[in-house]
C-alpha cells in the first residue's frame, strides 16, 4: 500500500512527523528519501515533538547519528548523506532498529537509499516537490501494519 500526502508547507510536514511520533511504537523505523530541502529533517523535527522531545531536532550531517531520550520513546536520528554505501557498515545501523544494544526506540534514516541491508519491517517515506512547489510524502510500508496512521 502507498499513500501519498500532498504537504503545503512546512508546518504541513512538522504536523505528518508530529502524527507518526505519537503514534509509532519501539522498534519502529523510518527510511527518508528525498533531495537536499525536501523536508527529510523537517518530518523528524515533527517526530521528536510528537515523541514529547523538548530538545532541539537537529540534523545529524556531520555527526551521522543524533540520539534523544526524553520522550515517549528514544528517537535515534541517522543521517547518511555523507557516507557511500560501503562505509555506512561502520555506524552500525542495525542496532538501533534492533534494539539489543540500545533502549528499543524509533530509528529514523536520512538518505535510506544508501543502506546496504534493510530492516526486516519498515516505512518508507519519499518526500519530493510537486509542480506547483508544495511537498507530497509518498508512503508505504513493508513488512509492518501501520494502517492506523492514515485514518
Amino acid at each position: 500500500m502507498v499513500e501519498s500526502i500532498f504537504l503545503a508547507d512546512a508546518l504541513a510536514t512538522t504536523a505528518l512527523g508530529e502524527k507518526l511520533g505519537k503514534m509509532l511504537p519501539p522498534h519502529s523505523v523510518i527510511l527518508l528519501r528525498g533531495d537536499l530541502g525536501a523536508g527529510k529533517t523537517t518530518l523528524t523535527q515533527g517526530i521528536g515533538k510528537g515523541l514529547g522531545i523538548s530538545e532541539a531536532i537537529a540534523s545529524p550531517t556531520f555527526t551521522l547519528v543524533n540520539e534523544y531520550h526524553r520522550g515517549r520513546i528514544p528517537l535515534y536520528h541517522l543521517d547518511l548523506y555523507r557516507l557511500q554505501p560501503e562505509q555506512v557498515d561502520s555506524i552500525y545501523p542495525e542496532t538501533y532498529w534492533e534494539g539489543e544494544e540500545c533502549e528499543p526506540g524509533l530509528t529514523v534514516i536520512e538518505w535510506s537509499e544508501r543502506l546496504p541491508y534493510l530492516p526486516e519491517s519498515y516505512l518508507q517515506i519519499d518526500l519530493t516537490y510537486t509542480e506547483d512547489h508544495q511537498r507530497q510524502a509518498s508512503i508505504s510500508t513493508v513488512n509492518a501494519d501501520f494502517a492506523d496512521i492514515f485514518r
